[in-house]
């Protein structure tokens, strides 16, 4: 499994490129909120410390764009316009599952339905070029620096320690949605749909 290939790559990089961005991700974003709340703050879905669409959007973005990342102007644009999909993909996924959305930007200026907003588009572009410019470059070193068995057996222990904290988080959060007082829930529900209904 490990020696299979993934866009020129093979898969243990390619596995272990996705866990260092998903921990880098869970770390910055629950530094960030933290001090924005005041106190500890973890912003995984889960309690292991991932966030997986950090590893999704940082690889889809660096796969899909990499012919162009000598253009830096064409760079700009693309990842702002793939990671904005992406976004709003993530999005309607987490309201279909869990019937809310972990962030809003109503209050922001040039916003759609709180969901997406001009700021944070512009801000993907700004990351996409950090991202071919310097990250990629410092998550290859990272896991370079990790010798493969080491790297193999904590890739397979932190994926499945994942599987297992997200299954039985989902259920968690279901088990509490369905106990949840009916007309709290249809409150809930008209309210999303009154949001992102398009």
């Amino acid at each position: 499994m490990w020696n299979g290939m993934i866009f020129g790559n093979d898969i243990y990089h390619v596995v272990l490129w996705f866990l260092t961005y998903s921990v880098l991700g869970w770390f910055v974003e629950s530094v960030y909120m933290s001090l924005c709340n005041r106190k500890l703050t973890n912003r995984g879905f889960a309690k292991t410390p991932l966030c997986p669409i950090y590893g999704v959007g940082a690889l889809t973005v660096y796969f899909l764009l990499s012919p162009y990342s000598e253009n830096r102007i064409l760079l700009f644009f693309l990842g702002a316009i793939l990671a904005t999909t992406i976004e709003w993909i993530t999005a309607r996924i987490m309201e279909k599952l869990f019937g809310e959305i972990w962030w809003d930007y109503t209050e922001k200026p040039f916003n759609y339905k709180g969901i997406l907003c001009l700021e944070s588009t512009l801000a993907w572009g700004l990351y996409t070029l950090i991202l071919f410019g310097i990250l990629h470059g410092f998550v290859e070193r990272i896991v370079n620096a990790i010798p493969f068995r080491i790297g193999r057996i904590a890739g397979t222990l932190l994926i499945l320690m994942y599987a297992v904290d997200f299954i039985r988080t989902f259920y968690r959060e279901k088990r509490e949605g369905i106990q949840a007082p009916e007309s709290d829930k249809k409150n809930d529900e008209n309210e999303y749909k009154e949001k992102l209904d398009v």
